[in-house]
């Protein structure tokens, strides 16, 4: 039984087919809800990551070569013994 269910959507659908125009393809409903979607899930992803980097409070390591800092003087000590 569903082999004849199949065939009969097939006869069904092959006028459709017949009724496009093949040198005119376009993507229609679908294809626009899917970019709509997908465009939505972007935004929000967008959204996300900007509230998540504003609320990362970074302070840099001081840099090492820098004459104020301990590791500084400590370089200034072995340049020195040297």
């Amino acid at each position: 039984m569903p082999d004849m269910s199949a065939h009969l959507a097939l006869t069904q659908l092959v006028p459709l087919a017949e009724e496009l125009d093949k040198n005119k393809v376009t993507p229609g409903v679908l294809g626009f809800v899917v970019f709509a979607v997908l465009a939505l899930a972007v935004w929000a992803l967008m959204k996300s990551m900007n509230r998540h980097m504003n609320s990362i409070s970074f302070e840099e390591a001081p840099d090492p070569a820098e004459p104020g800092t301990p590791a500084g003087k400590a370089g200034e000590k072995a340049q020195a013994a040297s």
